[in-house]
């Protein structure tokens, strides 16, 4: 017959071992990619010293210069990048870095702006547009349920223009 508790365990029986996890190996992973991801941002940051910009482990925001820009994000997490604009995102897989830093890139150019639409006072979608062959082209949207829509339809566009990729 077994006693109902069992005696305690020593305390070398919880003492971590040598072996490391699946996981922690993975989390260490994810800390790399985190850390080289935002410091290569970081570095190119420094040919635009008027950039303002803010950063954690796992994120970098870079607010706009003034009111008619907005901030963009771009966010590493385990499996995938974020990159964001206000309320309009795209999600780019792990392997995909170099797409996620060049859309980065891209919302901080002259040739991108950000196509807000609003019912009444509330913002309704947010189109992503980029300049080509003289002419602004929607390429994605990102929208929330509106259903205030007597309400009057008013349109606002923000641009950054920090990196110059105009021809002038």
């Amino acid at each position: 017959y077994a006693p109902l508790l069992s005696p305690p365990k020593p305390a070398t029986a919880y003492a971590p071992t040598l072996a490391v996890s699946r996981w922690d190996r993975q989390v260490r992973r994810h800390r790399q990619v985190m850390n080289t991801t935002i410091q290569k941002i970081i570095d190119k940051l420094k040919k635009y010293p008027d950039a303002k910009y803010t950063n954690t482990d796992d994120q970098i925001t870079v607010d706009p210069k003034d009111d008619k820009g907005f901030s963009v994000t771009l966010g590493v997490g385990p499996r995938e990048f974020i990159v964001s604009a206000d309320f309009w995102h795209e999600h780019f897989d792990k392997d995909e870095e170099e797409k996620a830093l060049n859309c980065f890139a891209f919302l901080l150019s002259d040739v991108c702006r950000l196509r807000i639409e609003f019912k009444g006072e509330k913002p309704k979608t947010w189109t992503l547009e980029s300049f080509e062959n003289g002419q602004w082209i929607g390429d994605s949207t990102t929208g929330l349920f509106n259903f205030k829509f007597w309400q009057p339809t008013r349109v606002e566009y923000f641009q950054n223009g920090l990196i110059k990729m105009s021809e002038d």
